[in-house]
């Protein structure tokens, strides 16, 4: 089984708010999100944040880790459930491609995407080497990432709302 999890404890620094709640189309980014992962994954739950709908996992060991905070509490989350893989995606990636999706569920884990490193597909039983790998230095999902052996997938990324001529830009395209 597959746990989706959207990682979405950030602080929203360069948005300027919660973007996770910023408004495309009638819904807020992270509903889109949820939306879109529903059909890949068996459950979805929110990493960092409580969201209404959907089961909340904080990160761990603490909040403040970024987004492999995170993917721990997420890894840990689907031990406990009976999840033997974690599908992680980003709160402020409201649109993933369903082939995209396809893909990174069919890789042979652990595996995400070169060019956004937020999107994987982690084995669960990786969770007490994420709890010593955050204990170091480099808190990267790259770091992450080279310390697993993990398979990089050259395929293309979402867009990305970091700030919010970035939601512009993605309101205007639609």
């Amino acid at each position: 089984m597959i746990l989706g999890a959207i990682l979405a404890g950030g602080a929203s620094s360069r948005f300027g708010s919660d973007k996770a709640q910023a408004m495309l189309d009638d819904a807020p980014l992270l509903d889109h999100v949820a939306a879109a992962l529903r059909p890949w994954v068996d459950a979805v739950v929110v990493c960092g944040r409580d969201w209404s709908g959907l089961d909340g996992v904080p990160d761990r060991p603490a909040a403040g880790l970024g987004p492999l905070g995170g993917l721990a509490g997420a890894l840990h989350h689907a031990a406990i459930h009976g999840f033997a893989q974690v599908l992680t995606v980003p709160c402020d990636t409201p649109v993933l491609d369903p082939t995209m999706l396809a893909a990174v569920r069919a890789a042979d884990p652990p595996a995400l995407l070169r060019d956004c490193p937020v999107i994987g597909l982690w084995p669960a039983a990786l969770a007490p080497l994420l709890d010593a790998h955050l204990r170091g230095a480099d808190r990267s999902m790259r770091g992450w990432a080279r310390a697993t052996g993990a398979t990089w997938l050259d395929l293309p990324a979402p867009a990305n709302v970091n700030r919010a001529e970035d939601l512009a830009r993605l309101r205007a395209a639609r």
